[in-house]
C-alpha cells in the first residue's frame, strides 16, 4: 500500500490527494516526489509528478508543503530523485 497525502492549494483552497512516490532530505529540508493519485495513467502519456518541499516548523501540528517552482532547485532535486529511482526519468 502506498502513502498518500492531501495538499490544499492556499490560493484556490482546492484539495488534491497525492501519492508519495519517494522522499528525500537535502540540506535539512524534506522533499517528496508525488503524483496525483486520482488521475488515471494512460500508457501513451507520461505521468505528471511534482516535487513538494516541506516548510513545516517543529511547532506546526500539520505539515506545510509547497510545490518547488525554482528552476535551479527543481533541477537539483530532480536529479537526486532520478538516482534514487533508477528506472525513472524526471523532466
Amino acid at each position: 500500500m502506498s502513502q498518500t497525502i492531501k495538499f490544499t492549494d492556499v490560493e484556490t483552497n482546492e484539495e488534491i490527494e497525492f501519492e508519495v512516490v519517494e522522499e528525500t532530505r537535502v540540506n535539512n529540508v524534506n522533499y517528496l516526489l508525488v503524483t496525483e493519485s486520482n488521475v488515471p495513467v494512460d500508457a501513451s502519456d507520461d505521468e505528471v509528478a511534482y516535487i513538494l518541499k516541506d516548510l513545516s516548523s517543529p511547532e506546526d501540528t500539520e505539515a506545510k508543503y509547497e510545490i518547488v517552482e525554482d528552476d535551479d532547485e527543481l533541477e537539483y532535486i530532480s536529479k537526486i530523485f532520478e538516482e534514487l529511482l533508477e528506472d525513472v526519468d524526471i523532466n
